[in-house]
């Protein structure tokens, strides 16, 4: 097999596979996050051609936004008992689906159906727990930097080919933008197809960092009912005041970012009389600094107390969005605001996956950070959706941006409250080179 011929080829360059299984997941969740992106591009487009209200078309993203959440510990439960590679494969099929079905839509519910029932469904299978359960499984040591650089992948997808398909969009319409966005996924299904495997145990390794020479236990299996795995954690997590408040905290995060500014600055910058295509490129800059940010948020993870670096983000964040009604948006003063917050877009997620796996163990990270990211896309649902009805009552996004940006410095006290974690016992694992 490929997989296997390749991890020992690595190997006698001292290269762990685990790296390959970073990269191949970075651009499967890239690629996979521009289609969540996308919708930003076409709100305005879909206005025009077929009459529907920002407040209609937020309705469906609204949708997708939560079983985009509410599909991930479900996911997870589906990555244990199913694999990761099955799971991606069939989660990448099930979006094209509903993409190309899309290219026919002339109704509204048409388009609740297929953007926001089917694609949330076929995205939320994977999402940010897939980079979870990659980090859980083949890493033992830099856990955090490589939750940074996958999590990095999920924002940066989002906004990177924005200004593409906003040109695109602008020159052939929409359903070109769309098909380049079905191609892009079929790319990536190949990938995952030839090199994506389950376990390190699969191509004859260890996790990366783990020195031990005892063998490694087989993993439980995984043969309970996916709802009741699903539910089940969720039922132990609860009865946690830490599950709570990262919870709400991701909660703030997904209102803050994918459900607002992803969704509705494109319209909003129209609003003041900004191109759509500089508009698309504002937030590929965002993308670009989020890039960054989030890796370095990875490395910070593995450093320093967590819940520290969450207050800051929460609250550089909060601060950032209460500013950009003060820009005036002027070319400098959107362009610190990108700046500023680009570096913060999804900075929150290391750190989260990071002391959720601290609270709930490895073995259950997935599953437990699957019902926090509900909590996140909860959020992202409802500020897609409030936006959207603020622009259609009030005529400005404003009042939107204003709570989002109090709730972050609500998000950054409350992640304060978390108890500091008890030492461990046993010393981990020593890094190895790569």
């Amino acid at each position: 097999m490929i997989s296997n011929w390749l991890a020992s080829t690595l190997a006698r360059r001292n290269i762990h596979y685990g790296w390959v299984m970073v990269a191949v997941t970075f651009l499967a969740a890239l690629i996979s996050a521009g289609t969540v992106g996308a919708p930003g591009v076409f709100i305005v487009p879909l206005q025009k051609e077929f009459g529907w209200s920002t407040a209609e078309i937020s309705s469906a993203l609204s949708i997708r936004f939560i079983l985009f959440g509410l599909m991930a510990p479900f996911a997870a439960a589906l990555m244990n008992r199913y694999g990761l590679r099955n799971v991606t494969l069939a989660a990448q099929l099930i979006v094209v689906s509903g993409l190309l079905a899309s290219l026919a839509m002339t109704q509204v519910w048409q388009l609740i159906l297929l953007w926001g029932v089917v694609i949330g469904i076929g995205t939320g299978m994977t999402a940010l727990v897939l980079g979870a359960t990659i980090a859980a499984r083949w890493f033992v040591a830099r856990r955090g930097l490589v939750v940074g650089i996958l999590t990095a992948s999920v924002a940066t997808g989002q906004l990177a080919f924005l200004p593409l398909l906003a040109t695109l969009t602008e020159r052939y319409g929409w359903r070109v933008a769309l098909g380049l966005v079905c191609v892009m996924l079929g790319v990536a299904a190949f990938a995952v197809l030839m090199v994506m495997r389950d376990r390190p145990s699969d191509v004859g390794l260890r996790p990366f960092g783990d020195e031990g020479s005892t063998p490694i236990p087989a993993p439980p299996p995984a043969n309970a009912p996916i709802v009741a795995a699903a539910l089940g954690t969720l039922r132990d997590s609860a009865k946690s005041s830490v599950f709570w408040i990262l919870f709400a905290t991701f909660f703030v995060c997904g209102a803050s970012t994918n459900g607002l500014v992803q969704v509705h600055l494109i319209p909003m910058c129209l609003d003041y009389g900004i191109p759509q295509v500089q508009a698309a490129s504002l937030l590929a800059a965002m993308g670009i600094f989020d890039f960054f940010g989030t890796i370095v948020s990875g490395w910070l993870s593995d450093r320093y107390d967590n819940r520290y670096l969450l207050f800051w983000y929460y609250g550089l964040r909060g601060l950032s969005l209460l500013f950009l009604p003060f820009s005036d948006f002027t070319f400098y003063g959107l362009s610190l605001f990108a700046m500023f917050y680009g570096l913060d877009w999804i900075a929150t997620v290391p750190p989260t996956v990071r002391l959720t796996a601290q609270r709930f163990g490895a073995e259950r990270a997935n599953l437990v950070f699957g019902w926090i990211f509900a909590g996140h896309q909860l959020g992202a649902g409802a500020a897609a959706f409030g936006a959207g009805l603020s622009r259609t009552i009030y005529q400005s996004y404003l009042p939107a941006f204003f709570i989002a940006g109090a709730l972050c410095i609500f998000a950054a006290l409350i992640a304060l409250a978390i108890a500091r974690p008890q030492p461990k016992s046993v010393a981990e694992p020593k890094p190895v080179a790569a």
